[in-house]
């Protein structure tokens, strides 16, 4: 059964991050709050580590897990290739809910899934997840929920669907509801949108303004 820590208090606030960080060392699964909805995390290096939150999901590797980070300048050391239009959009919109489907580098010494050669970044805007991340580096992490059931927005829900398969669960209070980030494909010639979630069309058209590149529409072969 996981370790539950309330970040509200100071104390446990660095008794939790800490413990989640050794944790993401053993390879064990932690649960963390994000600025959208919970996530179960794992050490992104660790293939061991990886499968285990697969399981944990009742995912199999078809669907691999994002990858969240603790700065922009992390983006690559991960990806190449990454577009000017889209390096706007991680100065913009990152830390926040934006993921990011990118090139990944071949060097990388992983095993998320089958990536097909890519991997989704993302940065979220949640003190707590930031001070973890830049602890442990790269996490692997998904939604803090079983495949098919809600994602959770509470550490009660986190801890009654994953609570006997995760280690440590830091519980930052209800987050800000069960949209997730909006996931933006950047690997073609401009960026498609794979799942729509807080941030729309209209916002990144706004801010991808300043680039002359539009979000490609759902019919356009580009």
């Amino acid at each position: 059964m996981a370790t539950r820590y309330d970040l509200s208090d100071p104390e446990q606030r660095e008794e939790g991050i800490a413990a989640a960080g050794r944790a993401v060392q053993r390879g064990r699964l932690v649960v963390l709050p994000t600025d959208t909805v919970y996530g179960v995390g794992a050490d992104a290096f660790s293939p061991e580590a990886v499968k285990r939150l697969l399981d944990a999901k009742g995912r199999g590797r078809h669907m691999p897990p994002p990858v969240l980070v603790s700065a922009r300048t992390t983006l690559d050391a991960l990806a190449v290739g990454v577009p000017d239009w889209a390096r706007v959009l991680v100065d913009t919109l990152w830390p926040g809910p934006l993921t990011l489907v990118v090139r990944q580098q071949a060097s990388l010494q992983w095993d998320l899934g089958e990536t097909r050669g890519t991997v989704a970044v993302r940065m979220p805007d949640h003190e707590a997840a930031l001070e973890l991340l830049s602890r442990t580096g790269p996490l692997a992490v998904s939604s803090a929920n079983r495949t098919g059931l809600p994602a959770a927005t509470n550490a009660d829900d986190a801890e009654a669907m994953l609570g006997e398969l995760v280690r440590v669960l830091l519980d930052g209070g209800p987050t800000p509801g069960p949209v997730p980030s909006t996931i933006v494909d950047c690997t073609g010639p401009r960026p498609r949108i794979l799942r729509e979630g807080l941030l729309d069309v209209a916002r990144l058209d706004e801010v991808l303004s300043q680039t002359g590149v539009q979000v490609a529409g759902d019919d356009e072969g580009d």
